[in-house]
């Protein structure tokens, strides 16, 4: 028996974004497939890749296989900066919906600013193209700072998410209220810890013993209760179920603040002014 479905967030255009999503790098093809397949009964709606992950067609693949309609899931994917054009935003779509194997793209996202290249501005525009015509369903962002967000509302461009690193030891506050400020749902990747050492943090385990809850759930929950939507990795299962499983309990507000108060600043965050693909 499938669990219940997240709840959905609406975006500035619209989309009704489930509140959880799955995340799916690193796996393959085949590992993407299986675990897509399972999400779905399991009850995920949000699904996350990138050109960059080399998982796409498994994505895809493992949505036909569990048969669900199309128009009730959600895909989120990512373009690299040899596109970052108008006319090179389209090619990339067509490239990632032919993987996918769709007509449409919920979620289309500027992977990386890079703003050395300085056409982040162009290539969201190109989104925007895409989104008056039906292809997209809503105008992403990934990895953008406060500043790069300054240089798209400076030509009339904002988008609905904006997806960043984010988990209670690097809470990142500024480009969070950035994105608020201006209406921008925060999707957190690697929402828990990129080494582990997170989900061992006294701080995090006190509270699963609390709750009775793993350390994940107990992490998960302290961003979907801040309006975050985290999209955690997961291939088994039973993390799948875990993950999902984080809607029917609360967490009080000193203890969303004590988990934020384990924020290391920028420290391991990657820099999106040096680093992009």
């Amino acid at each position: 028996m499938p669990n219940a479905t997240a709840p959905t967030i609406q975006l500035r255009n619209g989309l009704e974004l489930p509140a959880l999503g799955m995340g799916t790098w690193p796996m393959d093809n085949a590992q993407t497939a299986d675990a897509v397949a399972a999400a779905v009964d399991v009850g995920y709606r949000l699904f996350d890749t990138a050109e960059n992950y080399e998982n796409e067609t498994g994505v895809g693949e493992g949505l036909r296989r569990s048969g669900i309609a199309r128009s009730d899931v959600v895909i989120t994917t990512k373009f690299n900066k040899r596109w970052h054009s108008r006319d090179g935003v389209r090619t990339a779509f067509a490239a990632s919906a032919e993987r996918l194997g769709t007509k449409y793209i919920d979620l289309l996202l500027v992977h990386w600013p890079n703003p050395d290249q300085d056409r982040f501005v162009e290539a969201v525009q190109g989104i925007a193209d895409l989104l008056a015509e039906g292809l997209v369903r809503g105008v992403g962002v990934s990895n953008f700072k406060p500043a790069h967000l300054e240089r798209l509302v400076e030509a009339g461009l904002i988008p609905d998410i904006n997806q960043i690193q984010v988990d209670p030891r690097h809470i990142r506050e500024a480009s969070r209220q950035a994105n608020t400020r201006l209406g921008i749902v925060t999707e957190s990747w690697s929402p828990l810890g990129r080494d582990g050492g997170l989900l061992q943090d006294p701080a995090v385990t006190a509270l699963a013993a609390k709750y009775g809850r793993t350390p994940g759930q107990i992490v998960l929950r302290w961003h979907v209760q801040q309006g975050l939507v985290p999209i955690p990795k997961a291939s088994s299962r039973a993390h799948l179920e875990e993950n999902l499983a984080v809607f029917d309990f609360a967490l009080e507000d000193t203890e969303i603040a004590d988990l934020s108060a384990l924020d290391t600043g920028e420290a391991g965050i990657l820099d999106s002014d040096s680093f992009g693909h």
